[in-house]
């Protein structure tokens, strides 16, 4: 047969190039950026500078149709592009714009470009697949809700979603556009990028993108019978609520504290870092709230629960709102980095708390004191914790990582005085802000403003098997008395 068309012969010859490729290439395999506690996690030779990602929901258990789209800019000659990407299922790949060969490998999605890619190379890739939330609950990713969907994709479960370079050390821009059948709210990270569109059927089109680059782990998309509740913050700050629409007065009182919350905040450690902000009420049982940027995820049943006091709903509430700096806005350089996220986040609820008049911060700094060595024992100390068990992604979130490293500040205020503390907390949030850090950073910027050098005092808080002596506190003797009452490290359970 003769080849007539050049449209058909340049795609045969694609097809034949792309053959060719694979037949010389070795045969794919997972990849990472070496993180210690996800040595899979991640993905080399690329750096991600935007996701355009587009869903389609049709009900909370069937799979989404889905179109990732990634800009991104090689770091290195490519053979092959890794992508974190399971539990969907990939109908096509595309790079700059060719047809891609592609493999799954683990818990990676292997492109293999119709041509090598060199070093400094921008990439547009384009992966058509299903985004499915069923599954385990534990595992991350969607949480099912009574009226349809939520993420959680902390610590590791971005890649069960969407196709994506899975590590919070490659912040990048996102937009989402979701298509919900009518009568369905979908919100997203950052702010609307256009009204509503109206599509076939009744079905419509939500768009939203964010303002600041933003971890893959901190994604949000809310798909459900919701209200979205406007109001405006400090410095007129837009804050959002998404809750249940059927529960909207009754969630009132709560949602007003908000603006507060920022207000105390930002008289600690500065201006809030995004667009905008809220908190996503989702009738669903997670076992955790969770800090999804600028859109902070919580159980209904805190909100509605018998046995939780106004004190300490609100203290979380402040917990997921610090986490905005700490955790989102700078975020850990590794997985191991972890204890600067909840260590923060913590104390700053505690702080809280302790400003109500309900739980003294030196009473949960002495009980945390006298547990300490406990939590390392079971946890490995703050900044060097143990993995989670196989089957356990959550299980890195345990009490070392949240009461047991809030101790490490408060040590750390005990040494350098409160004014020193205050100004490396503000300095912190400024210098790394949209950025990433990770400990050696903070123990840098500790000495440089508490003016001498602080790694002899902080490593072994860091690093040690066992807790130090507390300065200024003598009368607390060794950390492990195990005395004192019983308080859980975290807010209800798991991560936070």
């Amino acid at each position: 047969m003769q080849l007539t068309s050049p449209r058909l012969r340049a795609a045969l010859l694609a097809a034949a190039s792309l053959t060719l490729v694979a037949a010389v290439l070795p045969p794919p395999k997972p990849l990472g950026i070496g993180d210690r506690l996800f040595p899979e996690l991640g993905n080399p030779g690329y750096d991600v500078l935007s996701y355009d990602l587009s869903l389609t929901y049709k009900d909370n258990r069937s799979p989404l149709d889905a179109v990732t789209v990634i800009n991104a800019r090689s770091l290195a000659p490519l053979e092959r592009i890794n992508l974190d990407f399971t539990h969907g299922t990939v109908a096509s790949a595309e790079v700059n714009g060719e047809t891609a060969r592609f493999e799954s490998v683990g818990e990676d999605l292997v492109l293999t470009p119709a041509r090598p890619i060199t070093a400094s190379t921008p990439l547009r890739i384009t992966v058509r697949h299903t985004s499915d939330p069923r599954g385990r609950a534990s595992d991350g990713g969607w949480v099912v809700t009574e009226d349809g969907l939520a993420m959680a994709n902390q610590a590791d479960a971005a890649h069960r979603v969407f196709p994506c370079n899975d590590h919070p050390a490659d912040k990048a821009w996102f937009t989402f556009r979701v298509t919900t059948p009518a009568g369905l709210t979908a919100v997203a990270n950052g702010v609307p990028g256009a009204l509503p569109a109206t599509r076939a059927a009744g079905a419509t089109e939500w768009t939203y993108r964010t303002l600041h680059p933003m971890a893959t782990e901190l994604a949000q998309v809310s798909i459900g019978r919701s209200t979205v509740v406007h109001r405006t913050g400090p410095h007129g700050l837009p804050l959002r609520d998404v809750v249940p629409a059927a529960d909207r007065q009754k969630l009132e009182p709560w949602l007003k504290k908000t603006a507060g919350h920022i207000t105390w905040m930002e008289d600690r450690i500065g201006r809030y870092p995004f667009e905008n902000y809220g908190v996503l009420i989702a009738r669903a049982k997670t076992g955790f709230e969770l800090e999804t940027q600028t859109l902070s995820l919580f159980e209904h049943g805190l909100f509605t629960g018998e046995g939780y006091p106004e004190w300490y709903v609100e203290s979380v509430m402040v917990h997921e709102l610090a986490h905005q700096w700490f955790g989102d806005s700078v975020t850990p350089r590794t997985w191991s980095d972890l204890w600067l996220n909840e260590g923060h986040a913590t104390w700053y609820e505690a702080l809280y708390a302790d400003g109500l008049g309900t739980y003294s911060l030196e009473r949960r700094m002495r009980e945390a004191y006298q547990r300490s060595d406990q939590w390392r024992a079971a946890g490995g100390p703050p900044a060097a914790p143990k993995a989670a068990a196989p089957g356990e992604k959550i299980g890195l979130f345990r009490p070392v990582v949240y009461d047991g490293s809030a101790l490490i500040l408060y040590a750390l205020r005990q040494e350098i005085g409160t004014e020193a503390f205050d100004r490396i907390e503000r300095r912190w949030v400024a210098e790394h802000k949209d950025g990433v850090a990770g400990t050696d950073d903070f123990v840098r910027l500790a000495s440089r403003e508490a003016g001498r050098d602080l790694k002899a005092f902080l490593d072994p808080w860091l690093y040690g098997a066992t807790t130090p002596a507390m300065p200024g506190h003598p009368e607390w003797g060794g950390p492990a008395t195990g005395r004192g009452p019983a308080r859980a490290a975290a807010p209800i359970t798991g991560k936070s």
